[in-house]
């Protein structure tokens, strides 16, 4: 192993000059190789020395960050940046001498491997795969490793909303890492309220996630069964959720509804067809979790 190895450090160092082709093929091809239980510790060494030598450069951050995808291709893709958080995170027990070393180069790794444009298609997908293995990292029973997961699972949730959906699907069945992942988000709701609250719909999204959970921890409760504390401290942390969510949902809803009743007026004034308009209405408001307000605002519409 250490041959192949030090043939893959050579080559890499001959691209040397080019920061992201460095880091890519570190990351995709020798990252790897310190995952596995039969990595000495001498190709250990060597394989830290030469990302330790990519983030030294002064210019590494400002490259490597803003030129986190190439040609299509992550510098350090979902699967790698796994790798990283468990050789960052190890048990207590599990720790060697190499351990502080990656948390050294944690910061930056993982500045590039969450860099992407916002919204993407392609970033999309990649929350959704990063989402996945961190909510799977935080039930591995690893406190350590846990609180980092739950940190990159809400990263994902504040980053694409939609992950809730996902998350929802994986909720039972990652139940220990569901309520670390939950009682992050309540810890550190000041910094992520005003991105999950940006529009309407990642508000109703989130809403009607913990909804779900919240009938998930009730059956779970009522079932009796071992995990039933968990499904209570879940529950714990859902009604907080829940309960900022509503005591934020006035001024979203005052604004939601003036700008459906202009887009609204908008449609009839340009539209013959004001039933047409009515209905486009209904949907809108549908969307919105509005229904206490249709009639209102239908009638507004009509005068």
């Amino acid at each position: 192993m250490c041959c192949l190895v030090l043939e893959r450090i050579r080559s890499i160092k001959a691209s040397q000059g080019d920061l992201s082709v460095g880091l890519l093929s570190w990351a995709h091809n020798l990252l790897p190789v310190v995952s596995n239980k039969n990595c000495n510790p001498q190709s250990r060494d060597l394989i830290l020395q030469l990302v330790e030598t990519i983030l030294s450069n002064p210019k590494a951050r400002t490259i490597l960050v803003s030129g986190a995808v190439r040609k299509g291709e992550r510098l350090i893709p979902p699967p790698s940046f796994e790798i990283l958080v468990q050789l960052t995170f190890p048990a207590s027990s599990a720790r060697v001498k190499a351990t502080e070393r990656f948390e050294a180069v944690y910061p930056l790794l993982k500045e590039v491997a969450l860099a992407g444009a916002p919204g993407s298609k392609a970033m999309k997908q990649v929350t959704q795969q990063i989402f996945t293995s961190a909510l799977r990292l935080a039930g591995e029973g690893n406190p350590v490793l846990a609180k980092a997961a739950a940190g990159i699972a809400v990263w994902a949730v504040t980053e694409n909303v939609d992950c809730c959906k996902h998350w929802d699907n994986l909720y039972k069945e990652n139940l220990e890492a569901s309520v670390a992942v939950l009682k992050r988000l309540v810890e550190e709701w000041k910094e992520h309220s005003l991105k999950l609250s940006s529009s309407p719909s990642s508000t109703v999204t989130l809403n009607r996630t913990i909804k779900s959970f919240r009938l998930k921890n009730e059956e779970g409760i009522c079932e009796g069964r071992g995990n039933g504390s968990l499904y209570r401290e879940a529950d714990k942390f859902c009604k907080v959720i829940s309960g900022r969510l509503s005591s934020g949902s006035g001024c979203l809803k005052g604004t939601a509804i003036t700008l459906v009743v202009l887009a609204a007026a908008g449609a009839a004034v340009l539209s013959s067809n004001r039933e047409g308009a009515t209905s486009e209405l209904k949907s809108l408001v549908d969307s919105l979790e509005l229904h206490q307000y249709y009639n209102a605002i239908i009638t507004a519409l009509k005068n």
